[in-house]
């Protein structure tokens, strides 16, 4: 008897599914090339594609696949690249704009959508945390393929991993808002402590503890499972105690990359770790945006046009007013980021899988929440195709393409 393989409940796709999906990726990663388009863009015409055509494979694009599955392994690997003594040096820049920016961008959204959508506030509030962050997926794809270097691709990095941990506070203490609950300012500024400060102890404890181990053998294939088990568990352990995974996996990431006194990888065994999460990061991007494009393919625009163009609109000045007067605050210092690369910033804050998964993801007590995950999609679609196909030439004509500074 003939069984299909499924894979566990939740992650929504079987293996041959999976297996499919790696097929269209690898097309259209020679494709792209040969027509010098974006990845990610390519992935989503495939994806919506791909949704459109006779054998189109029933998939979900759900929080528990992009969270648990695909997103760790994205974050993992781009904290291993992270340049750190340039993090260092930036690393005040970097925390207002993953601080400040992203309240004042989600505080500009809500407003908006209060006032020129009609919105309840509590429906308001929760779009502008789940979309006030810039996506960490999108930017880093993004700006690899762009080639971006220098300082700028570790503020637009650095800030994209970082501002999650910030959204992930807002976007919690709203939804149980609008599920009933009420906070006092005390509670707001413990729940974001124990959320920042837990998940980034939480991912340096497995981080040294896995490069502890890793530091005991010169098996590269053994150093390589111990990475492998810091990305996951560090993740998945910090979800389980409610505090950020997304910040655990990230500083697990880093200590594994940086921290020197409890052992490092072998040179073999470095060469090994980055080649497989490379290949792993590649995966899981082409995954996420060929789901994109799948979900994208049956979104019924037509009925939210005016509440998505609004959104858009906002979500685009919010990112203004993120990027802009936090940069002036150090305006007068050695870390001044200098206007052209303030205008990349502004521009390249992309949008994507994680906010459509915090969107999928919301309990039905909020009462927009249909509408919320359509206008999420529309501000997605946006970010990829206005954003992703002009970036390039956007960084070019700043300057900024091969930029060392």
């Amino acid at each position: 008897m003939k069984t299909a393989i499924e894979a566990p409940s939740g992650l929504g796709f079987d293996f041959q599914t999976g297996a499919l999906l790696l097929l269209v990726a690898g097309v259209v990663a020679m494709l792209t090339r040969r027509l010098r388009l974006p990845y990610s863009v390519g992935l989503v015409l495939a994806g919506i594609v791909l949704a459109v055509s006779p054998f189109a494979p029933t998939v979900r694009l759900t929080k528990d696949l992009v969270f648990t599955v695909l997103l760790p392994p994205l974050l993992f690997e781009a904290a291993l690249n992270l340049h750190w003594g340039q993090l260092r040096r930036n690393f005040a820049v970097v925390a207002v704009l993953a601080s400040l920016g992203v309240m004042l961008s989600a505080l500009v959204t809500a407003s908006g959508m209060r006032y020129f959508a009609n919105w309840s506030w509590m429906d308001a509030a929760v779009f502008g945390a789940l979309i006030a962050a810039t996506d960490p997926v999108s930017v880093i794809a993004t700006f690899k393929e762009a080639k971006a270097k220098g300082r700028l691709l570790v503020l637009i990095e650095s800030e994209s991993l970082l501002n999650d941990g910030t959204a992930a506070v807002a976007f919690g203490i709203a939804v149980a808002i609008a599920a009933g609950h009420r906070f006092t300012p005390v509670e707001i500024a413990y729940s974001a402590l124990e959320t920042i400060g837990g998940g980034i102890l939480c991912g340096g404890m497995v981080g040294l503890a896995a490069l502890l181990l890793a530091g005991q053998t010169e098996d590269h294939l053994v150093e390589i499972t111990f990475t492998t088990i810091a990305a996951y568990v560090s993740f998945m352990l910090a979800e389980h105690f409610g505090l950020s995974g997304v910040l655990a996996t990230i500083t697990a990431g880093l200590a594994m990359a940086n921290f020197k006194g409890l052992g490092t990888l072998t040179t073999h065994g470095k060469e090994a770790v980055e080649a497989f999460w490379e290949y792993v990061a590649f995966i899981a991007n082409s995954i996420i945006f060929l789901l994109i494009g799948m979900h994208e393919a049956h979104q019924n625009f037509a009925a939210i046009w005016a509440s998505a163009a609004i959104a858009i609109v906002l979500v685009t000045l919010g990112r203004a007013f993120a990027i802009y007067p936090c940069c002036l605050l150090f305006a007068r210092t050695s870390l001044r980021v200098p206007m052209k690369q303030q205008h990349v910033l502004f521009w390249g804050g992309l949008r994507g899988a994680v906010a459509l998964a915090l969107a999928l993801g919301l309990p039905p007590e909020v009462q927009e929440r249909e509408k919320i995950v359509g206008i999420t999609f529309a501000v997605v679609a946006f970010s990829v195709f206005a954003q992703g196909l002009t970036i390039t030439p956007f960084l070019r004509r700043m300057g900024e393409i091969g930029d060392r500074g």
